[in-house]
């Protein structure tokens, strides 16, 4: 789905609107009072309705709006109860039982039942388009009931030991059972998404614009301590850090280094810099494929060799990207399990590791059988010089800076490598399709292995191009082995190795490479809020956690300037100006994506 942009014209109406005094989205929440928490959004929104939502943006605030059976804790990531306040498995591990908590509503007053749960789970079991986002959640499934209206049980095919940490939001039956088509623009809309049973819900929806949530007062853990929270769009985030420093927002993240450093001195702001659960990557278009096996996209023919995409590694080096691009606010890369997650997360050995050596990486090149042509460049079997595109978001800090390392470095060992740097729906579009030969990406992990594994098997190909089900479209018999058995363990130390075995097996046949693991670096304004609730307690991050403690925790500061918040005025006036830096309005529409780059989840 693709929604327009707002036009300058339109920008400068509402601006002249507010300048004669008109209703303004920012005069209605100072009008009503109240406290507000405004946070910047550098990505983009591609869906609202969870069955579709794949984008990080997107997916937190899912998790804002409808409560999952379990989720990770605040305190260290274990699972903890949420809709299901208990749950028990069978001896033979294939049929668990949930009890769903009494007393929970939804926001139009029907009681939250099993049911509601048992109809989320079986519509991604049997509408094809409904398992966009958590297809492979599912997959296992063999049945799900309701056998009451406080008892869920869900009965799969073989053991799945990632049944605490199904990551799928629970919505109301009555309100999706009247939308038969999962692609309608509708299943976007404030009447459909904005019912829901979260700490928040939506509502207000503008794309490219603002998401506006105010605090469910029926919240079964108890309200918010603050009123509304809005999540406004910026093109990039230095057009959020000048917010920030105007106070026209109160939470920033994705900071890069340089902006990070100057907040640390900034008169009423704080800084968080935490461990990351996502990892960042250079995807190889090694053969995008379908499910059918039908090849798709126009990939170079020569990254099917798995000789040239190792000697493309070792070509690389990542720790030189930590440390100029991140400016060290980060760790170099190994498995795709981060390693703020340490019981799975799997590092090469130093004998295993692609280290930065270009004379090793000509000398396999060589022995490949591509030799360099009159002007150093490598010749394919075709007889034609070797030359690979970049992917990447012109938006993106990272994709601008280390695209010129990356065109470098695989110059050096005979790659010509053309830098395109692009709009984000670009790079969404190009990748679904299969037409890139090298790309940044990168995926947020969970603290449950299962489904960033998940989504490197041969199954997780899409059915049709632009699906957004794989994440490099990587199909691997033994690496399917790998996921099948740990999938199935229950052991957790025997599990962990099996995870641990399955990310060597990807590294070594090198779909992509993981760069590195990027610390969060976030920023807010202190003089407006006290407190927000970290994951893992201390050490962890604030926004795009796996739960909604972050922002569910916010603690407003005594005497803050939050309280009737929203949109400054002076914000407004400058969409009228054209002074783009501080309005709400930047960014593109997201297509659909397996979420793309860092807005992968």
């Amino acid at each position: 789905m693709r929604f327009p942009r707002r036009t300058r014209v339109g920008a400068a109406v509402a601006a002249a609107a507010l300048v004669t005094g008109a209703f303004t989205p920012a005069a209605q929440a100072q009008q009503q009072g109240g406290t507000v928490l405004r946070v910047a959004l550098v990505q983009e929104i591609d869906h609202l309705n969870p069955f579709l939502a794949s984008f990080a943006s997107s997916t937190m605030v899912g998790r804002m709006t409808w409560e999952f059976l379990t989720l990770p804790s605040a305190e260290d990531n274990t699972p903890a109860p949420g809709l299901a306040e208990s749950w028990s498995t069978s001896p033979d591990k294939l049929t668990w039982t949930y009890r769903i908590r009494h007393g929970v509503k939804w926001s139009d007053g029907q009681p939250v039942t099993a049911k509601d749960a048992a109809y989320t789970f079986t519509r991604i079991m049997t509408d094809e388009n409904a398992q966009e986002a958590n297809g492979t959640y599912v997959e296992n499934f063999e049945s799900v009931t309701a056998t009451d209206d406080h008892t869920l049980v869900i009965k799969t095919k073989t053991p799945q030991a990632s049944m605490t940490a199904l990551d799928v939001p629970i919505v109301p039956e009555h309100i999706w059972a009247n939308q038969p088509n999962m692609t309608d623009p509708a299943t976007d809309s404030v009447p459909v998404v904005g019912v829901g049973d979260g700490p928040f819900l939506i509502t207000e929806y503008r794309p490219n614009e603002l998401v506006r949530l105010k605090a469910n007062p029926d919240y079964w853990r108890g309200k918010a301590k603050i009123d509304e929270l809005q999540f406004i769009s910026y093109k990039n985030s230095e057009a959020a850090v000048n917010a920030l420093r105007n106070d026209e927002v109160d939470f920033v993240n994705r900071l890069t280094s340089t902006q990070f450093d100057t907040l640390k001195n900034a008169d009423g702001v704080t800084t968080n810099k935490a461990t990351g659960r996502r990892y960042r990557e250079l995807i190889i278009n090694h053969g995008a494929q379908l499910l059918s096996r039908q090849p798709i996209g126009d990939g170079n023919p020569v990254l099917k060799d798995v000789r040239v995409r190792q000697a493309i590694a070792r070509a690389l080096d990542p720790q030189t990207l930590v440390d100029k691009v991140l400016g060290g606010y980060g760790q170099t890369g190994g498995g795709i399990v981060p390693a703020s997650f340490p019981a799975y997360h799997w590092e090469p050995s130093a004998s295993e590791r692609y280290a930065f050596d270009p004379a090793a990486a000509n000398a396999q090149l060589d022995q490949a059988g591509y030799p360099r042509g009159a002007d150093g460049v490598r010749i394919g079997p075709d007889g034609k010089p070797i030359e690979l595109r970049l992917l990447g978001r012109a938006s993106e800090d990272f994709a601008q800076r280390a695209s010129d390392y990356v065109v470098s470095w695989l110059g050096a060992v005979g790659i010509k490598v053309t830098k395109q740097l692009v709009s984000d729906n670009e790079v969404d579009d190009r990748t679904n399709d299969g037409n890139y030969d090298l790309a940044f990406s990168g995926w947020g992990t969970s603290p449950d292995p299962d489904y960033i594994l998940s989504k490197q098997t041969c199954s997780a190909l899409p059915a049709v191009a632009g699906s957004s089900s794989s994440t490099a479209f990587f199909c691997d018999p033994e690496f399917d082995r790998l996921y099948a058995a740990e999938s199935t363990e229950f052991d957790p130390a025997r599990r962990a190795d099996l995870v641990k075995q399955a990310q060597a097996r990807y590294y070594t046949q090198v779909p992509s490479v993981v760069l590195d693991y990027d610390n969060v670096l976030e920023a807010y304004r202190s003089d407006n809020f006290a407190s927000f609730t970290k994951q893992p307690a201390s050490t962890g991050q604030i926004m795009e956690q796996s739960g909604y403690w972050g922002f569910y925790g916010a603690t407003p500061a005594e005497g803050g300037s939050s309280a009737g918040g929203g949109l400054s005025g002076g914000a407004w006036i400058a969409i009228g100006a054209g002074v783009v830096i501080v309005v709400a309005i930047a960014g593109t529409a997201a297509g659909r994506r397996r979420k793309s780059a860092d807005d992968q989840e």
